[in-house]
Order: structure tokens, then sequence, then C-alpha cells
């Protein structure tokens, strides 16, 4: 089965095998979000996927 290389491309697999993920929604309109709301979302984001969808698009990632 082929990786589906624009979903992998927005994912990193950490060295214990964990996938994280920058959080959505701030390429614009940031303006209006408070100081700590940006902060929040700077950070990246622990992504829990069930076996199956770790399969269907990261397959040969050893997550």
């Amino acid at each position: 089965m082929k990786t589906n290389k624009s979903y992998t491309k927005r994912l990193k697999v950490t060295k214990n095998g964990k996938i994280v993920a920058r959080k959505q929604g701030q390429n614009h309109f940031n303006a209006r979000q408070t100081g700590n709301q940006r902060l929040r979302r700077k950070r990246t984001q622990l992504l829990s996927l069930s076996k199956r969808i770790t399969r269907r698009f990261l397959p040969g990632s050893g997550a």
C-alpha cells in the first residue's frame, strides 16, 4: 500500500513511535486571538491514531 504523502508531510513520528502534528488554524486571522491562544497553538499536538489508520496513512513508519 502506498503512503498518503499529503498527510504524512503534516506528521512527525518521534523516536518512541508517538505521532506529533502542528495544530490547525494558524495561517491567518490570528490577530483576534489572545496571546495565550497563539502560544498554545504554536506547540505541537500528540495524536492518538488507531492502528488501522496508522497502517493506512503511515505504512513502514514504525508507528
